[in-house]
């Protein structure tokens, strides 16, 4: 009966945790095109040695404006975490680099703050005015772009459900033993 409930405890944990696995944000025909070599620094100080290249950059949204052809978008780089979002720390920033997203995308719907992942073709750099100062900007021309959902702080859980897992297996004296799983839901 002991191994029954272990073998139980175990195989009912492992079906839960692939359920709750998390997916990929770059397409798969994308992924396997990333140079994971080519660094933003890398790009930053030499743009046209990586011309070409695919890449994978994270950051902040400072600006989007429409231009002919377009969007750009003027993003403060971040690297990525594990799950291919930008960290929140902006003192981690390299710098940043202008994407160039072929298709019009209102600039009202990328909001100054708004964390993207973005998948691009290296294009070399392009300078321009960062306030007074000539500024030599990396450039992308986007192949995908994920924006992230912002939650501010002063903003309630939404009422969406949460989920936790918690299991444990005890074992005692007197042939006694014992496991269990918890699995709640919470608003």
């Amino acid at each position: 009966m002991k191994f029954c409930s272990i073998r139980f405890l175990t195989t009912a944990m492992l079906v839960l945790a692939a359920g709750c696995a998390s997916t990929s944000i770059i397409p798969e025909p994308l992924e396997q095109q990333i140079d994971k070599s080519v660094t933003f620094s890398q790009v930053l100080e030499s743009p046209d040695s990586s011309r070409g290249k695919t890449v994978v950059w994270g950051g902040e949204v400072l600006k989007a404006k429409a231009v002919k052809g377009g969007t750009q978008l003027e993003v403060l780089q971040l690297p990525l975490d594990d799950d291919q979002g930008p960290v929140n720390e902006r003192m981690e920033s390299k710098g940043r680099f202008l994407a160039w997203q072929k298709e019009f995308l209102d600039p009202a719907t990328i909001a100054e703050g708004t964390r993207v992942t973005i998948v691009g073709e290296v294009t070399g750099a392009a300078v321009e005015k960062m306030d007074e100062a000539d500024y030599r900007y990396p450039t992308l021309d986007v192949k995908h772009l994920h924006r992230w959902e912002v939650r501010r702080a002063d903003e309630p859980r939404t009422a969406g459900p949460w989920y936790g897992i918690f299991g444990g297996i005890g074992l005692g004296g007197g042939g006694r033993s014992g496991g269990g799983i918890s699995i709640g839901t919470g608003f």
